[in-house]
């Protein structure tokens, strides 16, 4: 079985960086197993520590082989953010200090099981600041493994303020032994507060190459290769998605009806029915894609509070369960939001690809295209819009995204969008 890091693709400076850490951790851990009377003073782990000479894959001196109790992970989407976290979590866990990928440690932080790893996936448009406090004061325990307390945070660019703030509280004053992943798009202030970022260190992540994302898909997953170039290259480097359009017919058919829409833009009428069917799909996808979630948990919530039970009392019971259900109704309402925008954001990227190939082909650029089975059209766009109508359509494209991202309504922004891209 391969290392924790197997799946990390073409992030090798960002994986040496972590393995290194990982056995840092160790080291620091064994040291204290020497010194039990000194085991609280791994709170020494708020500074990055220099490990004792002879620590396996660790270099004395070496000011990138230090450990510190919070770290932020940055990247594009698909870039393996939420990847590294989990695999550094895993490493953290590791019986032998290095991520090996097959002790207990491992495979457990990695399924899920881990007791001392608490993973923080929003499932709405934000993370609340009830949700951190809880968070914050479960990661305050010892660990009952013995090695370190991991919070594992996906999406911290969605944390509230007050969540922020909670959050602060503990990275400045932080348990001995935990230690708290934060994965965000980058360390802008919009993405995550400046007083956190100035508190972590940052792991950035790149855009996996094409050719990496294509190899993997081929040797892990068994796809035919030429069908995993064609995928890399049209998710344009996210390892998720290319993963689904290789394998999905569904994903398929969705992409080819986004890449539809500068055909169909023929006039004001057009541009609307274009915005409708794209936030209608987005919609339907996203309503596919939690509805088995949302029935599996009404089901669990409704027989957790007596539904079905004959006994006495068991129908007044149900009666009196309307506020629970009236919150998981609301959170669910959340979730499909955010799955909408999601489905919608990732039909927009696909636009985006359509658009940038048009400007590429403009300027005679020699770069490959992202979408080859669409070239010919992107040719034809390129000579019909030349570079400078080219460009403010994709400049269109990722206004839409931006405007979303910033909560106006998507029907609205899509709508925006379609118009300038029928007006250029």
């Amino acid at each position: 079985m391969p290392d924790v890091f197997a799946d990390l693709v073409g992030q090798d400076e960002a994986v040496d960086t972590l393995r290194r850490a990982a056995a840092a951790a160790a080291a620091v851990l064994r040291a204290a197993a020497h010194r039990p009377d000194d085991a609280d003073e791994l709170a020494a782990l708020v500074e990055e520590v220099e490990v004792a000479p002879g620590a396996s894959g660790v270099s004395p001196g070496d000011p990138g082989a230090g450990m510190t109790h919070a770290w932020i992970f940055t990247g594009p989407p698909g870039s393996g953010r939420s990847v590294a976290a989990r695999a550094f979590a895993a490493a953290l866990q590791c019986v032998h200090g290095t991520g090996c990928g097959t002790c207990p440690g491992c495979h457990t932080t990695l399924a899920g099981t881990h007791a001392d790893v608490r993973l923080v996936v929003p499932e709405g448009l934000s993370i609340g600041v009830s949700e951190m406090r809880a968070l914050v004061l479960r990661a305050a325990s010892t660990p009952s493994g013995g090695r370190w307390q991991v919070v594992v945070i996906e999406d911290a660019d969605r944390l509230t303020e007050a969540a922020g703030n909670a959050l602060l509280k503990a990275v400045e004053e932080p348990p001995p032994r935990t230690v708290f992943l934060l994965c965000a798009p980058s360390t802008h202030p919009d993405d995550i507060s400046v007083t956190i970022r100035s508190r972590c260190r940052v792991v950035p992540l790149r855009q996996p190459p094409p050719d990496a994302v294509a190899e993997v898909l081929a040797r892990r997953d068994g796809i035919a290769p030429d069908v995993a170039r064609w995928a890399a290259a049209a998710a344009q480097g996210h390892v998720g998605r290319a993963r689904r359009l290789a394998r999905d017919p569904e994903a398929r058919k969705r992409r080819d009806a986004v890449l539809a829409v500068p055909r169909r833009l023929t006039g004001v009428g057009a541009a609307f029915d274009a915005a409708s069917a794209l936030i209608e799909a987005a919609e339907a996808e996203a309503e596919a894609s939690v509805a088995e979630t949302d029935a599996a948990e009404r089901a669990a919530l409704e027989t957790a509070l007596g539904a079905g039970g004959t006994g006495r009392g068991a129908a007044g019971a149900i009666r009196g369960a309307a506020g629970q259900l009236k919150e998981l109704e609301k959170r669910q309402k959340s979730r499909a939001t955010r799955a909408q925008r999601d489905a919608l954001d990732r039909a927009l990227v696909d636009l985006a690809g359509f658009y940038r190939d048009a400007l590429t082909m403009a300027l005679r650029a020699s770069v490959a295209p992202v979408h080859t089975d669409t070239a010919s059209l992107a040719e034809a766009g390129a000579r019909k819009w030349d570079a400078e109508g080219a460009l403010r359509r994709l400049e269109a494209v990722l206004a839409c995204r931006a405007a979303i991202e910033a909560n106006v309504k998507p029907r609205i922004a899509v709508e925006a969008m379609m118009l300038a891209l029928w007006k250029g």
